[in-house]
């Protein structure tokens, strides 16, 4: 089982560097407000994937299954699918309207390393698990 690793400084300016897309959400950058068009929604909206626990690769296979699970696990919640990217890597993930402390049990569940949180026109937070 993949340990949580508390993030590297490489981590960390990996996901502050990286770009979060969501169908229906603006485009999202860690420290930044995002420019919602229309009424700014109430309440936390989560970003959390299930791949790569502990940040460590996995195949893409195994991946799309652990995915697949998280819908599952996501089933009666308000989900929508997107992806964070960097460069050329990314990595799906899915925008979640629950509370943070819900999302965090869910991350953990997936074995996750942090989260991506936004919350009304805050600057989007990176909510670290370890």
């Amino acid at each position: 089982m993949a340990a949580i690793l508390p993030p590297t400084p490489a981590v960390h300016r990996s996901y502050r560097l990286s770009t979060y897309h969501v169908p229906g959400l603006p485009v999202v950058h860690i420290g930044h407000r995002p420019h919602w068009r229309g009424m700014v929604p109430r309440g936390d909206i989560v970003l959390l994937s299930a791949c790569n626990p502990g940040g460590r690769r996995r195949a893409d296979g195994w991946n799309r299954r652990m995915m697949r699970r998280l819908a599952s696990a996501l089933a009666g919640l308000p989900h929508v699918l997107g992806e964070g990217r960097l460069g050329r890597w990314s990595e799906p993930l899915y925008a979640v309207r629950v509370p943070l402390a819900r999302g965090l049990v869910l991350a953990r569940r997936f074995r996750q390393n942090a989260v991506v949180v936004l919350h009304g026109n805050r600057p989007a937070r990176l909510v670290y698990l370890a």
